[in-house]
């Protein structure tokens, strides 16, 4: 239980020493007995001060959040949440209090679940399962293949009048179908609920029989490579489908998607046939060196694959390892000091402070590959990972709407951000929810020493083509904002009309 007001003040124990003889001025000494026991203000302001320092070094998205443009006045959260920590009364104050601090920003910067202390009782790894002897449901499910997000359409498209439902989400990887509008302009409809393979099970439970787990020896990490193609493949077919039917445009369903991995980046090849190129990525200077390490060893071991075969290195590898070593020779030059951020707003620059240095793409080393440009398929996906996709590219041609709402987070803001940037696609629904860039290392999350909270920071940043932080979000092109008194089937036929109306103007990308 907290204390009253008056017995805070009691706690409060107030000296005043008058030394007006000496320097004609006084010196007030105020002894505060904390209200709860075992309660360690100071430890909780080290806390702080500790997540402070670590925001500074390890954020990559803290000079646009600095910034009027990123929306948070930081030096005032600063002061805001000192204030909270100086009259907290409990641990549970403090928590809140920092709790609060992170609140204040979105994105990736967010608090971890808290670790049970590892003790000489733990289990051990227990074997992997016995692959070549499960069958497919229980196979993929020990693989890891499961729907964790809803399948229904952001918004009602099912229960409109006319809609003709073609793949239901679920024994095949994407929920699809066909609307026509009030004045019969056909439109097809997907659905990415996710940019995570494994969220869809369909392609896994339909190629298991054809696997090689009828053997011995499966390969786990093969067969799921083939399983991530499969994912594109059967977006590839419900494309055709699009084409076959004639319909006027395809809406790509993304409320609620939260992201994934790089499948974001490469699935939006499928949507037509023009070249898209990936955004420019940053990464934050503490995580630069050992990211291009990394990346500098895969390098050099395919430089040596060629040497020893007698082949002549391609001059892409050869320019992709200069540009990685440049980069990684700038990384201490990219530091600068970041605690302006506490005591002043600074307008958006992206060549200013901001404590990172450019990574390459959000596709890889490369921006944009033509299929076939390298004849060694392995060095194509090292250099630019959606060549994976090059089977599929321009699955659609005709113009595509992206639906967004507040829900649509990282991996999804990547694949509308590539499509609306490279004039490919219109944004539909309401902005996006301002994840933008996530995460280029697999770092240990921070660990405050008093409290223990954990806390993972993003380490990249994904610029759009104006220059911005994607983490702004991506505001949409016809706005499709709730209203009052309106239900959601009435709302999807207002996007289904909005966008209708669209077409007729001509104002689709394409």
């Amino acid at each position: 239980m907290k204390t009253s007001s008056l017995s805070r003040w009691v706690a409060i124990v107030c000296i005043q020493v008058a030394f007006a003889a000496l320097s004609g001025f006084a010196v007030h000494t105020c002894l505060a007995a904390d209200g709860a026991k075992g309660f360690d203000r100071k430890a909780w302001q080290e806390d702080y001060a500790r997540l402070k320092q670590e925001l500074e070094r390890r954020d990559a998205n803290l000079a646009w959040f600095a910034s009027p443009q990123g929306g948070i006045d930081i030096p005032a959260l600063d002061r805001r949440t000192r204030r909270a920590l100086a009259s907290a009364e409990d641990d549970a104050d403090a928590k809140a209090a920092l709790l609060g601090f992170v609140g204040g920003f979105h994105g990736h910067f967010s608090q971890l679940p808290s670790l049970q202390p590892a003790t000489a009782a733990a289990a051990k790894e227990p074997a992997q399962p016995a692959f070549d002897k499960l069958g497919a449901t229980t196979g993929c499910a020990a693989l890891g293949y499961g729907a964790t997000h809803g399948v229904p359409f952001s918004l009602p498209f099912e229960t409109l009048p006319g809609f003709a439902l073609e793949s239901d989400g679920v024994t095949r990887a994407f929920r699809a179908g066909v609307v026509a509008s009030a004045n019969g302009t056909p439109i097809g409809i997907v659905r990415i609920r996710h940019f995570r393979q494994h969220e869809d099970p369909a392609p896994c439970l339909q190629h298991w029989t054809d696997r090689a787990a009828s053997q011995k020896g499966f390969d786990a990490d093969a067969f799921q490579d083939r399983i991530d193609v499969e994912w594109y493949a059967a977006l590839a077919a419900q494309l055709h489908r699009f084409r076959t039917q004639g319909v006027a445009a395809v809406i790509v369903d993304l409320g609620g998607n939260t992201g994934g991995n790089d499948s974001g980046d490469a699935a939006a090849r499928l949507f037509s046939p023009r070249p898209i190129h990936s955004a420019r990525v940053m990464i934050n200077v503490a995580s630069a060196p050992a990211y291009f390490d990394a990346a500098l060893d895969d390098l050099r071991k395919a430089q040596r694959g060629y040497a020893k075969t007698g082949s002549v290195v391609p001059s892409a590898l050869m320019q992709t390892i200069a540009d990685f070593e440049r980069r990684k020779a700038g990384v201490v030059a990219a530091h600068c000091d970041m605690s302006w951020v506490w005591r002043e707003r600074h307008p958006w620059n992206r060549a200013g402070c901001n404590d990172w240095v450019e990574a390459g793409f959000a596709s890889g080393a490369i921006d944009y590959l033509p299929a076939g440009a390298l004849k060694d398929g392995k060095l194509a996906q090292m250099l630019y990972w959606p060549a994976v996709v090059d089977p599929y590219l321009g699955s659609w041609s005709g113009p595509v709407y992206v639906l967004t709402n507040g829900r649509t987070y990282s991996s999804a803001e990547m694949f509308t951000a590539v499509l609306h940037d490279n004039g490919i696609a219109r944004t539909v629904g309401t902005a996006t929810g301002g994840d933008g860039c996530g995460f280029m290392q697999d770092e240990d999350p921070i660990v405050l020493p008093h409290s223990h909270l954990r806390f993972r920071m993003p380490d990249c940043v994904r610029l759009r083509a104006d220059g911005t932080d994607e983490v702004a979000g991506i505001e949409p092109d016809l706005p499709l904002l709730p209203m009052q008194g309106e239900s959601d089937r009435a709302r999807a036929a207002r996007a289904l009309e909005a966008i209708a109306a669209d077409l007729r103007k001509g104002k689709s990308a394409h």
